[in-house]
């Protein structure tokens, strides 16, 4: 792995996640703990996964759940890791500086070396984003694969984050979202992506795209098909969003 950055110093790297066309299937997670089992950090442990008190660590999870409201019923996949948050309390609140925001890219990052497993880095995370690895008693986070993206070892295409590269459905993406230009500012600005309650003013880099309003079942089979009307799929999401974090 090369140690020269393959982005200009200054950018925002992070993903952009379309809830509008992920399935649910898994893919990411279970990548991400494949690559980071033998990458950076290494290796994400479990233990007794397949009993009564499995722990292990993920990067990577998703929540799936149903929403009901009047003529919208569907079923939600919502991938959460860490957000690479501008004003990351997770940093702030590290008495050892283990956990760090590179200056050249917004990744945020654990040195492991120096972690004393205090857990308040992941207190301080309102996305509940941190990974507490309880056998070798370090956190653990997303890197935004950093070992891919800056490997010139690698063909450019895989380049990626092992979650954008392996998600079936095309609903990751990865680039630099500190770029009005780039692709990933772009679809942020066409499908109307969004922070993770902005109102907390952690300004997380990584953004979602939200399902788009379309059209559902008729209640009755002679009536019309109709679309969901704007407001009423932001009423969906802002519920779907209450569920995953007052769990």
């Amino acid at each position: 792995m090369t140690s020269l950055p393959a982005f200009p110093s200054g950018r925002r790297l992070g993903l952009v996640i379309d809830l509008d066309i992920c399935v649910g299937c898994h893919a990411c997670a279970v990548h991400c703990k494949e690559w980071n089992t033998g990458g950076h950090p290494a290796p994400l442990t479990d233990r007794d996964a397949y009993g009564p008190d499995p722990v292990g660590v993920w990067l990577n999870r998703i929540h799936t759940f149903e929403a009901d409201e009047g003529e919208d019923v569907r079923t939600i996949h919502f991938p959460k890791s860490c957000l690479h948050c501008e004003n990351a309390d997770c940093v702030t609140v590290c008495p050892t500086g283990a956990s760090y925001k590179r200056e050249q890219d917004g990744i945020v990052l654990v040195n492991e070396d120096w972690c004393i497993g205090c857990k308040l880095c992941s207190w301080a995370c309102p996305y509940g984003a941190r990974e507490f690895d309880e056998t070798e008693g370090v956190m653990k986070k997303c890197t935004l694969c950093i070992d891919r993206i800056y490997n010139e070892n690698m063909q450019e295409v895989d380049r990626l984050p092992s979650c954008v590269v392996t998600c079936p459905a095309g609903a990751r993406h990865f680039g630099d979202l500190g770029d009005p230009r780039s692709a990933v500012s772009q679809l942020v600005a066409a499908r109307g992506g969004f922070d993770l309650m902005p109102e907390l003013g952690y300004k997380p880099t990584n953004k979602y795209l939200p399902p788009r309003p379309r059209k559902t079942r008729a209640r009755d089979i002679g009536a019309p098909r109709r679309l969901v009307p704007a407001g009423n799929a932001e009423r969906l999401l802002a519920k779907w969003m209450d569920r995953i974090f007052t769990r």
